[in-house]
């Protein structure tokens, strides 16, 4: 950096330091971290929230506050996802997979220290790279095209090998489930209708939060209420200074923080790639790149929180890249930031390069002084935090609850959002009973869109030829090198497994044969995934090419993990085993994994990147009826909401659970329900804005109808 470029980063500092300036970006901060720690808010809806209100702002004083907003939204969405089990938004979905679990041992306070000292060091690197990276960006992102954006997300999905830990095939079946959800919708080359069941709610595409809040809140929840326990269960939550050991493990982990935070940074530089999955490879890189990381990752290791967390702050920089140089929003957060330079007469491209050199450094700024605050503010209060964890299910969950359904209504505003967050809540609790790993589903999906435009874009244009490494007579060799990483992801934990178990002592071969031992309701769920399928294939078999392309691929490959899953389940056997490896398998649920997965075990036999609940020694009818009774209010809760309203029905919710299901007194009830209704009701209402949809009764009395803005009874 030049003379002149320190000139300008300091002169901005300067501008910064301004009382006023800095008083907005505190405020932003603290806006981010209570809009992060509540599930299904994030940086779009607070961004879309504060925007109105930069208008009479200068330049410098609204990006503060904009930025000190965005930067921190992924610091404070730990909060929930370490001690709920509950992503508060999708760039901490991954951070569930190490930091609920040391919850429930009871270091929530360590896991809070090494999250928060992770981000702010992440959020700190992402601003350098920012800083350092405006003078080069230009001729790197111009030799990104479609078919090396297809290949960087098909690199993504192959890391559902590692996220699936010893059921590789399982893990691409799901990441298939999730890249077929995607196609959902209108489709915007033909105009064709996928997959809609003539529901209106379907024609713009399932939203993202509905359906992660299903898949990780409803599940983890209703593990809780099944075992009757708090996220700690008896274990104690630590000392006051728990949170130090955890900064002390960043420390210890400091290249392993480097390292993720620089996948962070570069990928949130990719237009399109954005938060939903940067925590996901990231994620992937530790567990592929650390020794012996199947035995502890995905049970309570404090490096997956490290790696997770260092990653998604570190790509707020990285998604300011393109949108500072190109106008090419990094994210749809970046595109209401783009939406805040054109109200202030700032033109992003050269421009912002040169002439207005001191707001792009404003906004570096910005990020690193925003996740130095953010963190402080977490630090402050991390120890009071992780307390929540100690608390009865009885009072947790319905406000958990609560406010998740509310969470899950941002999606689009529709009753469909509620639909969406208990279908595919029920259908993450089967998945994780029958350890079909949830997070490459969650990993298709948000990539789902993604690989459908940039195949079709990259096939239109090239044909076939984008998959070679000459395109049109031009030497063009990044999608092979990206392919070529792909297939070693894949194969590298399949022949390192092969030879961690020969190395352990197993004998003999796998054999051929029928396991009828493995015709239980895993095996009946892959065949009903196999039918799902095989039906896509037959429903789009008809459609235009362009609306068929990705769904026939898609279903293709899904047909083929399932099949061969299906396959090695029913008539492969695994080798025996040594004494020196270890019992021999029985057929238990737990035990019997090495041939519930498939032939091509990728690491030890229990490994399973997801979180996983001990139901210590309930029996199949007591888990079913608990279960039964977790659902059954969770319904009663949609049909009160129908009828009455989603915020009425908060409120019945909180006093029916808390009072009959969690058996508290009626003192205590109240005095838990009645602040957090009178709190939503203030936040979604009349701060947030939330457009509540007609109820039954509003539809029958017009009076009802009249008063519904005020969400009245």
């Amino acid at each position: 950096m030049d003379a002149s470029l320190l000139d300008v980063a300091f002169s901005a500092i300067v501008t910064l330091a301004d009382p006023t300036r800095l008083a907005f970006l505190g405020l932003g901060v603290i806006i981010g971290l209570v809009l992060g720690v509540i599930p299904g808010l994030g940086g779009l809806v607070g961004l879309s929230l504060l925007l109105p209100f930069t208008f009479k702002m200068d330049p410098y004083t609204a990006l503060a506050f904009l930025m000190g907003l965005q930067a921190v939204v992924v610091t404070s969405d730990t909060i929930p996802a370490v001690l709920f089990g509950v992503p508060g938004t999708v760039g901490s979905a991954a951070t569930i997979l190490d930091g609920y679990p040391m919850a429930r041992k009871g270091e929530a306070g360590r896991a809070f220290g090494a999250a928060f000292s992770s981000s702010v060091l992440g959020g700190l690197f992402g601003a350098a790279v920012l800083a350092l990276s405006v003078p080069i960006i230009r001729p790197i992102i111009l030799e990104i095209t479609s078919p090396e954006l297809l290949a960087i997300c098909v690199f993504g999905l192959s890391l559902v090998a590692v996220l699936s830990g010893g059921t590789p095939l399982k893990g691409l079946a799901a990441a298939c489930i999730g890249l077929m959800v995607a196609t959902a919708g209108d489709d915007p080359q033909t105009g064709t209708l996928r997959w809609t069941f003539e529901s209106l709610y379907l024609y713009d595409g399932l939203p993202v939060v509905p359906l992660a809040l299903g898949l990780f809140a409803i599940p983890e929840i209703a593990d809780m209420v099944i075992t009757r326990q708090s996220i700690a269960g008896n274990a104690s939550v630590g000392t006051r200074w728990a949170q130090v050991e955890g900064i002390k493990d960043v420390f210890r982990n400091k290249f392993l923080l480097i390292r993720c935070a620089t996948i962070g940074s570069s990928l949130g530089a990719i237009p399109g790639i954005g938060a939903s999955i940067i925590d996901w490879i990231a994620y992937g890189h530790a567990v592929r790149t650390i020794k012996d990381s199947g035995k502890t990752f995905g049970k309570g290791d404090v490096r997956g929180v490290i790696a997770s967390e260092s990653s998604n702050n570190a790509k707020e920089g990285g998604a300011l890249l393109p949108t500072i140089a190109f106008g090419v929003p990094g994210s749809a957060s970046m595109a209401l930031i783009l939406g805040a330079f054109l109200i202030h007469g700032l033109e992003p491209g050269p421009k912002m390069l040169t002439q207005r050199l001191d707001i792009t450094y404003t906004l570096v700024w910005s990020v690193a002084l925003a996740n130095i605050l953010g963190a402080g503010l977490c630090f402050l209060f991390a120890n009071q935090l992780a307390k929540i964890a100690l608390v009865r299910i009885g009072i947790l969950a319905p406000v958990v609850l609560a406010v998740t359904y509310i969470g899950a209504y941002q999606g689009s505003n529709a009753w469909g959002d509620l639909y969406a967050l208990l279908i595919f809540g029920f259908i993450g609790w089967i998945m994780k009973r029958l350890r079909w790993p949830r997070p490459p589903l969650i990993l298709g999906f948000v990539l789902g869109g993604l690989v459908e435009r940039y195949l079709f874009i990259s096939t239109d244009r090239y044909g076939w030829e984008w998959l070679w490494i000459y395109r049109e007579g031009e030497f063009t060799p990044w999608v092979t090198i990206i392919f070529i990483m792909t297939l070693y992801g894949v194969l590298a934990p399949i022949i390192k497994g092969y030879l961690r178990r020969k190395k352990a002592g197993a004998t003999g071969q796998r054999t051929f044969a029928f396991q009828r031992q493995n015709l239980d309701p895993s095996l009946y769920f892959s065949c009903a995934v196999l039918v799902m399928f095989g039906a896509c294939v037959w429903i789009s078999w008809d459609w235009e090419f362009g609306a068929r392309l990705a769904p026939l691929v898609i279903a293709m490959g899904g047909i083929l993990f399932t099949g061969g899953l299906i396959f090695t389940d029913l008539f492969i056997a695994p080798p025996e085993r040594t004494a020196a490896a270890g019992p021999a398998l029985d057929t238990t649920e737990e035990a019997r994994q090495s041939s519930a997965g498939d032939a091509f075990k990728a690491g030890e036999e229990d490994v399973h990147f997801d979180i996983q609940a001990d139901y210590g020694d309930l029996d199949l009818k007591s888990i079913i009826l608990r279960a039964a009774r977790y659902f059954g209010w969770l319904i009663a809760f949609l049909v009160a909401a129908t009828l009455i309203g989603l915020l009425p029905a908060m409120g019945l919710f909180l006093i029916g659970y808390i009072r009959f299901e969690g058996k508290e007194s009626w003192k205590l009830t109240l005095l838990i329900a009645v602040p957090m209704w009178i709190f939503s009701y203030l936040l979604f209402h009349r701060v947030l804005l939330v457009q509540w949809p007609l109820t039954l009764f509003g539809d029958l009395f017009p009076v009802v109808r009249s008063i519904e803005p005020l969400n009245l009874f």
